[in-house]
């Protein structure tokens, strides 16, 4: 009797980082290379360079990752109107202060995941829980809110009040970050892992780290079946993500890091904004007194062109008023000879 043949089965396990930022960002320090560097030596698969509204940084991160064994996926942190999203896998900027949505359709066109980071948190420009219900309420999914929905989503909804599911689709998230380890407390991402559960998004967990020991506090492990490590591209992490082949794992940062961070960062945040202020001011003053220079050069100019022009007209009305004078003489003469 012939053996029977089990087919065998590969799945592969990956741990990737989807949320870290580099130098790029106004509130973090390293340069990718040794963020590249680290992530590779505490053994994750791919670390995701998410900075502040800025891409290249992270380019430049996903085609170096091969370098160092890593799969290189790039991404970023927009800021939407309602509050941050994770565009990860896009390779180019995203448009800021747009609607959330919109920005998801966005990430979604350009073949992204849409990650929503830290949500509810409004100290970290997390989304709030009322934009998210109005993406849900578009799809009349019990339990959400009613409140009014973005006009952007309301086109998801057809003619007869019903859904249309693919629209819908482009501008529904991809995906939670359930855990993100820069928190003084576990309630905000106990909150967002009961949302995500709630609505049936796939949770994430990431470092969010701004400095290179963090790197890798907090990742998502993804089971990937039927694939090997010849398979592994960034295109297959990014299905995993969308497919909910997620584990949470990792652990929070200690509270002083966190107050030490927050601390820097909002006086770096100041320092930044102040130095654009002054920037912005000197640019101006620049402005205001090229400007006024102009003005001045162009009253001097006006001025000497009324000037020339009003003593060319006093030597003309001279001239005319001689030779009347002198026509009136000469009308005269005959008249005084008479008398």
């Amino acid at each position: 009797m012939p053996a029977r043949v089990v087919p065998i089965t590969v799945s592969l396990t990956l741990h990737i980082d989807p949320h870290v930022h580099s130098e790029a960002s106004y509130d973090a320090t390293d340069p990718v290379e040794l963020i590249l560097e680290q992530a590779a030596e505490i053994g994750l698969d791919a670390v995701v360079i998410t900075d502040h509204d800025v891409i290249e940084e992270s380019l430049r991160a996903a085609e170096l990752a091969p370098l160092y064994g890593l799969v290189g996926i790039p991404g970023v942190e927009v800021s939407t109107a309602e509050g941050h999203l994770l565009a990860v896998g896009v390779e180019e900027m995203p448009p800021k202060r747009r609607p959330y949505g919109e920005t998801i359709e966005w990430v979604h066109d350009h073949g992204g995941v849409a990650i929503v980071p830290h949500p509810f948190q409004r100290s970290r420009h997390g989304v709030r829980k009322r934009a998210l219900d109005a993406l849900l309420a578009a799809d009349g999914e019990p339990g959400a809110s009613t409140e009014a929905v973005d006009p952007a989503d309301a086109e998801a909804v057809t003619a007869d009040g019903g859904a249309d599911e693919e629209a819908l689709a482009v501008r529904t998230p991809d995906a939670v970050e359930v855990y993100n380890s820069w928190l003084f407390t576990g309630y905000k991402n106990r909150r967002a892992r009961r949302f995500a559960d709630a609505h049936g998004y796939p949770g994430v967990a990431a470092s969010d780290a701004h400095s290179l020991s963090l790197v890798g506090r907090a990742y998502t492990e993804l089971t990937i079946p039927d694939a090997t490590r010849a398979d592994l591209d960034a295109s297959l992490i990014l299905d995993a993500i969308r497919g909910g082949s997620t584990e949470v794992q990792g652990r929070r940062t200690p509270i002083p890091v966190s107050a030490r961070h927050y601390a820097i960062g909002a006086a770096r945040q100041s320092g930044y904004y102040a130095k654009l202020g002054a920037l912005r001011s000197g640019k101006a003053a620049k402005a205001g007194a090229m400007l006024s220079g102009k003005v001045a050069k162009t009253g001097a100019l006006l001025g000497g062109r009324a000037a020339k022009t009003s003593a060319a007209l006093g030597r003309r009305y001279a001239v005319l008023g001689a030779m009347r004078g002198a026509r009136l003489l000469s009308n005269l003469s005959p008249l005084s000879r008479s008398l």
